[in-house]
């Protein structure tokens, strides 16, 4: 294989999901997205040319751009080619720059996401930072952020190929690959796997002259050092994204056989946040997104030097807590105020209402007179038929009644009484005594076998003086109903009459004895409930009402049916069952089925005159509530749900910021089963190779933290309490935060790759491919040039 600048053949996806593979000259895919064009805009054109596994009529292959805010260096060509690029590859952050530079030139987070867009359906890559506003355009819902790292090892070089592409791209680099040597970092003890990957990559895809490796926490106490931070002989703490690293260091060089790990990081402590906040908060969930929940970690966390006290001010709320407590407010817009309607308003919609009564009284009132028209002139048809039916023949009558579609004279004077009834009824006039005795003709004449002995009848006529009696006896039933319907009319209305004079004597004794006898009937229908529910007056040993059966639950006559059915069931058990032999035994039935419970008469009135008496106060007394448990007929009451005020949208940070960066302390609280950060120092002097007491001193008064996690407030008094108590008594322990944690990785491989015999470190694409990844494997930069 040519082992020149082309890339080996890669596989592209088009539109039409043809697959076909094609080999690319070293060309780096670039471009932007841009609001105005909703499309890719490419800086340069890749050369492709069609391997023999595609033929040339497949579809044209696409390059995928890049979606970033993050601004092109423009002199890339003015640094020569014996000038190294150094490259900080954190599993959080990549940073990228020229060596003896300051600054990195390009810094994005170390993720890529591959989206499709929602219209020409276009895969775009999504590498670091990006513009929020930009995603509405794409469907992310299958192509999530993806990281090159497992823990703080690189294990995805093919995801590791589009950060490499986009660093190199943003440094300004042009197609015909990178001339540069490239120093890049790594982790603590890297798999030879990891690292012979990563060279292959530099080499073979980007054809970069040679490479060398460092570790980041090396890199920052050398750092360090030579600005007197720390001394040759000390700890590097390193409390990076995914891991934590104790190294130590002897005479300036790191002895890796003594280092410590821990799989603990910044990225735990951010997921332990956003899992505290998502349970505290779940209305606010779709709020706690990964880079607002890494914001808010390290603008709000601290270490506290006493946990459990700490933990004991928040559970006491003690003002201390209060004044540490802090509150992130939510977009909120408070709904609009409802102010009450104006006179003009009130009076509009009084005349609103009122047209529209007046035309519903209009149509009423055309439609009642539609109606007696109808009426009258249906009597009058059926009276002048009954005229014209007098003089008609005897004999012509059958006819004549055939004709008309009526069957007997009786049946006219029938619907002649229901058409006057009617119209009486439309004219709003009472009932008189003369239709009653008009209607008992007809009512004689409809039931006219009644009263005729059987021995006078035929058999046909006798069948049919059956069902007169049938349907005459169901006629008197509903006429008593309606005249005792009447009278009970009658009688309440004299009761109205009576309690209304009795008001009119005396207002407020009249409303006091309402409130008398509302009461009493309350407390009665609750004593019966009562009865029901817990028994009728049983009382334990101690006088108080126990729990009884479910037959002393019962009323008299419920309690009778139940000993009657226990008596039988108990009689027939003796023996043989022989229930329903005798006639009497069907007997017990009919008492079980007899409704002899009146007991449950009183109960309905109770009620019915109670809720006439709360209707009745509610009239008289404005101040007059009912009480809810003596109504049982009306429906509880649905809470009504509050309106959403503005600390609805209050998130509060109490206990949680300094619970969630305790599990760098205490793994444990997450499932992680290692040390915290102060054991790692004593586990890391245990293990080097060599004692000494001095050694040891000397490692302990220049400890230095570094990495991301180590900006919490308080975290250096805490590991100094934590390290004091697992030292001996009067051992010199000194901690100091790095200059810069998050940037001094940089800068110490910067200046280290700036140096005259740096170029004695590294290893070129020669020796990878004379040597292979065995030599690699051996491979070991001294950091003391």
């Amino acid at each position: 294989m040519d082992v020149s600048n082309e890339v080996p053949i890669i596989r592209i996806e088009d539109g039409a999901h043809h697959v076909c593979h094609y080999t690319l000259s070293f060309t780096i895919c670039r471009g932007f997205y841009s609001h105005e064009t909703h499309q890719a805009l490419f800086l340069s054109k890749a050369t492709l040319s069609s391997s023999s596994a595609c033929s040339s009529s497949s579809a044209s292959p696409t390059t995928m751009p890049f979606i970033s805010k993050i601004h092109r260096q423009s002199d890339y060509n003015l640094f020569s080619s014996a000038t190294p690029i150094v490259i900080d590859n954190g599993a959080s952050y990549f940073r990228i720059g020229w060596a003896g530079e300051s600054d990195p030139r390009v810094i994005f987070r170390n993720i890529v996401q591959r989206p499709r867009h929602k219209i020409t359906g276009e895969t775009v890559t999504i590498v670091g930072d990006h513009d929020p506003a930009l995603l509405k355009y794409f469907d992310c819902t299958r192509s999530g952020p993806r990281s090159a790292f497992d823990s703080n090892v690189v294990y995805q070089f093919e995801t590791m190929e589009y950060i490499l592409d986009f660093g190199f791209d943003r440094m300004g680099a042009n197609g015909s690959g990178i001339d540069h040597p490239v120093l890049i970092t790594e982790c603590v003890c890297n798999p030879v796997q990891s690292r012979s990957k990563m060279g292959e990559l530099l080499f073979e895809t980007y054809g970069v002259p040679s490479i060398a490796f460092g570790v980041d926490a090396a890199f920052s106490y050398k750092y360090n050092q030579q600005r007197g931070v720390c001394d040759k002989d000390g700890l590097a703490m390193c409390l990076g994204f995914n891991t934590t690293h104790v190294i130590p260091f002897v005479d300036g060089e790191p002895i890796y056989k003594g280092s410590c790990r821990t799989n603990i990081g910044g990225y735990h402590v951010t997921d332990y946040l956003k899992q505290l906040l998502s349970l505290k908060y779940p209305h606010h969930m779709a709020r706690f997104t990964w880079e607002k929940v890494e914001d808010l970690k390290m603008e709000h966390c601290y270490i506290t030097p006493d946990y459990a006290s700490e933990a004991r001010l928040f559970q006491k709320g003690a003002k201390e807590a209060e004044e540490k407590t802090r509150c992130w407010q939510l977009p909120w817009v408070p709904p609009p105020t409802e102010e009450p309607p104006s006179e003009e308003e009130i009076a509009r919609k009084a005349a609103i209402k009122e047209r529209n009564g007046q035309r519903l009284r209009e149509m009423a009132e055309a439609k009642r007179s539609s109606r007696i028209n109808e009426l009258e002139n249906e009597l009058h048809g059926l009276e002048f038929l009954l005229r014209q039916l007098e003089q008609v023949e005897e004999r012509n009558i059958p006819s004549f009644l055939a004709e008309t579609g009526y069957v007997s004279r009786q049946e006219i004077e029938s619907a002649r009484g229901k058409a006057s009834q009617s119209l009486r009824k439309a004219k709003g006039e009472p009932k008189s005594e003369q239709a009653e005795t008009e209607a008992d003709p007809a009512t004689n004449e409809k039931f006219a076998l009644v009263n005729i002995p059987d021995y006078m009848l035929t058999p046909d006529q006798i069948i049919e003086k059956k069902k007169q009696l049938s349907i005459k006896s169901m006629f008197e039933g509903r006429q008593r109903l309606k005249q005792k319907r009447h009278e009970e009319e009658l009688e309440r209305e004299r009761k109205q009459q009576l309690e209304e004079e009795k008001r009119l004597e005396n207002p407020e004794l009249y409303l006091e004895q309402l409130h008398a006898k509302y009461k009493d009937l309350s407390e009665k229908i609750n004593q019966r409930k009562r009865l029901k529910t817990n028994g009728g007056g049983h009382t334990n040993g101690n006088n108080l009402s126990g729990n009884v059966g479910r037959g002393e639950r019962l009323n008299a006559a419920q309690r009778e049916r139940m000993r009657l059915l226990t008596t039988a069931a108990f009689d027939r058990g003796k023996g043989e069952d022989t229930f329903g032999a005798r006639d009497e035994d069907w007997q017990l039935y009919k008492l079980m089925s007899k409704d002899n419970d009146d007991d449950d008469e009183g109960p309905d009135q109770d009620e019915t005159e109670l809720a006439r008496i709360s209707s009745r106060l509610q009239d008289l007394d404005p101040t007059f509530v009912p009480k809810s448990e003596a109504s049982t007929s009306q429906p509880a009451e649905v809470p009504r749900s509050r309106p959403l005020t503005k600390e609805d949208f209050q998130i509060v940070f109490g206990v949680e910021r300094f619970r969630c960066p305790e599990i760098l302390f205490s793994p444990k609280w997450i499932g992680v089963d290692q040390v915290g950060l102060d054991e790692m120092a004593g586990v890391t002097i245990r293990r080097l190779p060599f004692k000494d007491e001095s050694l040891e001193e000397r490692l302990t008064s220049s400890i230095l933290v570094t990495g991301g996690s180590s900006l919490y407030p308080g975290i250096v008094e805490r590991l100094e309490a934590g390290i004091r108590m697992i030292r001996p008594c009067g051992v010199p322990i000194k901690i100091v935060r790095a200059l810069d944690p998050v940037i001094d990785a940089w800068r110490g491989a910067a200046a280290y790759a700036s140096a005259p015999e740096f170029y004695t470190q590294t290893f070129s694409k020669m020796d990878y491919y004379e040597k292979g990844e065995d030599w690699l494997r051996s491979y070991q930069p001294k950091y003391s040039l």
